[in-house]
């Protein structure tokens, strides 16, 4: 049964030196490892407010965030009602992980592989995530790889719990259909630039 939460008081929007200083990191990060980072920029509001009304703050557990870069989705995730305490951020640059240490303060940082998520996060968990939220570059990545992280996460979550994960293309990122697990899709958010979709995969239910 869902539990009633109550929203935090929201954390003030980053300045605009924040957001150009943000961008700054993630187009050097880009340029110096375009296969990892995948983006020149980070997330804007549209796409990671999108992202976050995928998860229910009200559901427990943890919340598992891949590649949060700079942290824009992890706002989001915390505006949405989710306490810090709950996030786990796994984050491959060093540079990112120092920042959202100072940013996020009482989330878990975890500077490690998302690939392989069973190493990287070990026994962290104590118990099944309420989500998984990513916004890794899978397209650099082959099929089966992709596959494997999906699997991997829901092997982590409730059985019900979304992998919610955004892209620029035009085709979904993991495919649509598929017997081990439903997908849905928002809208095409043409406010984010460039403009990007968010999937979610849940695990099929068997009947």
């Amino acid at each position: 049964m869902l539990q009633s939460f109550q929203r935090p008081t929201p954390r003030k929007l980053p300045l605009r030196k924040d957001r150009f200083e943000d961008e700054a990191r993630f187009l050097r990060s880009w340029l110096e490892r375009p296969l990892i980072v995948g983006a020149v920029t980070p997330s804007g509001k549209a796409l990671a407010r999108t992202m976050a009304s995928y998860v229910d703050p009200r559901i427990p557990g943890p919340i598992i965030e891949l590649g949060p870069g700079t942290g824009p989705v992890t706002d989001a995730l915390i505006r949405r009602g989710v306490e810090q305490e709950r996030l786990i951020l796994v984050e491959y640059s060093h540079d990112f992980c120092q920042l959202l240490k100072r940013r996020f303060p009482k989330a878990t940082i975890v500077q490690g592989d998302a690939y392989d998520l069973q190493e990287t996060l070990g026994d962290l968990l104590k118990e099944p995530a309420a989500a998984t939220v990513s916004s890794l570059p899978l397209f650099t990545k082959p099929m089966d790889q992709r596959l494997d992280l999906l699997e991997a996460a829901q092997a982590m979550m409730h059985p019900e719990a979304p992998f919610i994960q955004f892209t620029y293309a035009v085709v979904p990122p993991i495919p649509a259909r598929s017997q081990a697990y439903k997908t849905r899709a928002s809208n095409r958010i043409w406010r984010n630039l460039p403009p990007a979709r968010v999937w979610v995969y849940n695990k099929a239910t068997t009947p």
